[in-house]
């Protein structure tokens, strides 16, 4: 009961945590949208819609190194708490032993015979105690304040898994587009390699019958050439990319040739308010759980300087006989406590709190960058999106544009008003849109990939229990 009574009016020395202001804007720049729809609110099969898209992912969650190895950290950060907090508990345990000691055979020398006799060679005893070693009465916290912290790594830990499977799913949607958008071009660039070829074909015939001239074909020879090479880039291109895909899967994950979604099928989401970034991106909530701890720490620090009280209790039985271990008149019982007081330490106790007050404020500048990281990783895929999607409306117009080019400067040269120089430019020009477009396009698509991860998207909101009181 009095245990109890001392436990109830512990306190705590940590600092009141306070969350540090907010280093940004109360505003994106690029968007006053707000809206209550969140990013993090929706599941990644509810963003990345492609069945093909959605089994990589797939893959990529139950296979990726650096996902697991941050499920092992979580696991590790949760067995680090238990053991902590088990110091907050007595620890009760039990023993049973026998000893048996051989006497000299002097030992009764100059002692009566009938004394003498009495002494033993051997003395055998047997025990059986139960009992509580070295219990702490927590009277300033320190031990729940090292409690707290532990839990609160436990916690960062479970953001950071998040932030992992955020940042693999976003990963893996780009590694994904990159090579649609490859098999897209390597499409496009073998279009143009097989109507060169045909071209090529038919000016060799109208050379031999003297209906063009032998510079026409060199210049379709070179139009020919250049669509081979680019096939030929494009295909180590998309080996390469490939490569990169099954790095982040994990597993071999070959594609068979795609091409690019349509732009809407990933579609823009509202930015909110810089504000909702302190609980939606999983960093931001990592870096707050580690202030939190540093704050825990120096509470420990300070409790450091206080008397420390201390508890042992044993109760048992001994006897010379093991049948009798238990019989009449063979209880025991010990209880110590203890005080230990700290008089001179060279400066460690006060040196322990200083580096606790450091690492305190060293973790309130870590929050601050997670959070101006968090608000220019929006503000950066607010502005290239808002970007792009201008590009691929003026691409789309050029594409047509240079279509009608292709087609009138070939009607041209085959009425012969214009040379075939003017064909060459065009259908290079062609080319070259169509490549452009391509590549702007899955540009586009990456960004609001990466405008869905920088909104915290893809994953619970709480990777781990928030119950203090729950035993890991």
């Amino acid at each position: 009961m009095a245990a109890a009574l001392l436990l109830a009016g512990c306190t705590s020395l940590a600092p009141p945590y306070e969350a540090p202001a907010m280093p940004v804007s109360q505003r994106y720049a690029e968007s006053a949208e707000v809206d209550n729809a969140q990013a993090s609110d929706m599941a990644w099969r509810d963003y990345f819609t492609d069945p093909a898209l959605q089994a990589v992912i797939a893959e990529a969650l139950a296979h990726n190194r650096d996902l697991r190895l941050a499920t092992l950290r979580v696991a590790e950060a949760r067995a680090a708490y238990g053991i902590q907090r088990a110091d907050e508990l007595p620890s009760v345990g039990a023993s049973a032993g026998m000893a048996r000691i051989g006497l000299p055979d002097n030992l009764g020398a100059g002692l009566p015979p009938s004394v003498a006799a009495m002494v033993p060679g051997t003395l055998t005893s047997y025990s059986a105690t139960i009992g509580i070693s070295s219990w702490e009465l927590d009277l300033w916290g320190r031990v729940r304040n090292l409690s707290d912290a532990a839990l609160r790594q436990y916690f960062a830990a479970g953001w950071a898994q998040q932030g992992a499977t955020v940042s693999l799913v976003a990963q893996t949607a780009n590694a994904w587009l990159a090579l649609q958008e490859t098999d897209e071009r390597l499409a496009l660039a073998q279009r143009a390699l097989d109507n060169r070829a045909e071209a090529l074909r038919i000016f060799g015939r109208r050379v031999d019958v003297g209906a063009t001239s032998r510079l026409d074909l060199t210049q379709v020879r070179m139009l020919h050439q250049q669509a081979k090479a680019l096939v030929a880039q494009l295909e180590q291109q998309r080996a390469t990319q490939q490569h990169a895909l099954d790095l982040i899967v994990g597993v071999p994950t070959p594609l068979a040739a795609g091409h690019l979604p349509a732009v809407d099928a990933l579609r823009p989401l509202p930015a909110g308010l810089p504000s909702d970034l302190l609980v939606r991106r999983p960093d931001v909530q990592a870096a707050e759980q580690q202030l939190r701890a540093a704050h825990a720490q120096i509470g420990a620090a300070r409790a450091a300087f206080l008397p420390r009280i201390a508890l042992t209790a044993m109760a048992g039985s001994a006897n010379s006989e093991l049948g009798e271990l238990f019989g009449s008149g063979t209880g025991g019982w010990l209880f110590q406590p203890s005080i230990s007081v700290p008089l001179f330490t060279a400066g460690k106790l006060q040196n322990n709190l200083n580096l606790a007050e450091v690492r305190r404020d060293a973790a309130v500048v870590q929050y601050e960058q997670a959070i101006q990281g968090a608000f220019r990783d929006v503000s950066d895929a607010l502005a290239t999106q808002a970007g792009l999607t201008q590009q691929v409306q003026v691409l789309d117009d050029m594409l047509a544009t240079q279509v009608e080019r292709a087609r009138l400067s070939r009607l041209r040269y085959d009425n012969g008003a214009a040379r075939f120089l003017e064909v060459l430019d065009a259908e290079r020009d062609l080319l070259a849109t169509a490549q452009q477009l391509t590549q702007t396009r899955r540009a586009l698509l990456s960004s609001r990939v990466a405008l869905y991860a920088a909104l915290g998207g893809g994953a619970d909101p709480s990777p781990v229990s928030m119950n203090p009181s729950a035993t890991p």
